[in-house]
C-alpha cells in the first residue's frame, strides 16, 4: 500500500504542474520549451508505469460481478476522453491545464469545455470504475476520477484570481459540464487542429488498443469481456 500511495502522490502532483503557470514557465525557462514537453511526457508515462505497477501489487479482493454492459462504458466513453485530453493538451487555454504558451486565443476545445484535460482524466478513470469490481481498482480509479473532478473546482479558483479582470468574459463563454456553455447559447463550438489530432490520435490508438494493445499492458480483452 505504501508503494501505491506513493506512485499515486507522484502521479498526481505532476499532472498538476501544467495547471501552475508560475511553475511551468520556470520550467520551459530553464530547459526550453521543446525539451520541457519531451521530458513532461516520459515523466508523466513512467509515473502512469509505476502507478499500475504498483496497483497490481495489491491483493485482488472483489466487490461486485462483471457484466457484459460494463465493459461498454469505457468502450463508448474512454475514446472521448481521449480526444478531450490530447485537444485539451495542444490547445491554448488561459482558465486550465495546456502544454501551450500563455497569450494565445483559446483553442476550439475550449467551447466544449474550459476543463478538457481533466475531463479526459474523468471519463477514462470514471468508466474504467464500472467494469473492474474489485478493491485495488477502485482505489486506483476512483482516486484518479475524484482528482479529476476537485482538480476542476481548484483550477476554477486559481484562474480566476490569476486572470483577474479577464476572468469573467472567459467563464461567461466557457463551462464545467461540457456543451453546456454552448447549449446555453454562450459559445458556439469549433474545430481547429488540436481537435482534429486529438480525434485521429484518438481512432488510432483506441484501434490498437482494441486491436491487442490492451491485452498486451493489462491482460484483458474489452472486445471480449463486453461480448461475454
Amino acid at each position: 500500500m505504501t508503494q501505491f500511495v506513493a506512485a499515486l502522490v507522484v502521479f498526481l502532483a505532476l499532472h498538476m504542474v501544467p495547471a501552475i503557470p508560475p511553475l511551468r514557465a520556470g520550467l520551459v525557462g530553464a530547459l526550453g520549451r521543446r525539451p520541457y514537453l519531451i521530458t513532461y511526457s516520459l515523466v508523466s508515462l513512467l509515473a502512469l508505469a509505476w502507478l499500475f505497477h504498483a496497483t497490481m501489487r495489491l491483493d485482488f479482493v472483489p466487490l461486485w460481478d462483471a457484466a457484459a454492459w460494463q465493459a461498454w462504458i469505457p468502450l463508448v466513453l474512454t475514446p472521448i476522453g481521449l480526444v478531450f485530453l490530447v485537444a485539451g493538451l495542444l490547445s491554448p487555454n488561459p482558465a486550465s491545464i495546456t502544454l501551450r504558451r500563455p497569450g494565445l486565443a483559446p483553442g476550439a476545445i475550449t467551447t466544449v469545455t474550459r476543463h478538457p484535460v481533466l475531463w479526459g482524466f474523468a471519463l477514462w478513470a470514471g468508466s474504467h470504475l464500472v467494469p473492474n469490481g474489485d478493491m485495488r481498482s477502485l482505489l486506483l480509479f476512483g482516486s484518479l476520477f475524484a482528482f479529476a473532478l476537485l482538480g476542476m473546482v481548484i483550477t476554477d479558483r486559481r484562474a480566476r484570481r490569476r486572470l483577474a479582470a479577464q476572468w469573467p468574459p472567459i467563464a461567461d463563454s466557457t463551462s464545467i459540464l461540457p456543451f453546456a456553455a454552448a447549449l446555453a447559447g454562450r459559445t458556439r463550438l469549433r474545430v481547429d487542429g488540436s481537435i482534429i489530432i486529438g480525434l485521429l490520435t484518438s481512432a488510432a490508438l483506441t484501434a490498437w488498443l482494441l486491436l491487442g494493445g490492451h491485452t498486451l499492458l493489462f491482460g484483458a480483452d474489452p472486445l471480449t469481456l463486453a461480448a461475454a
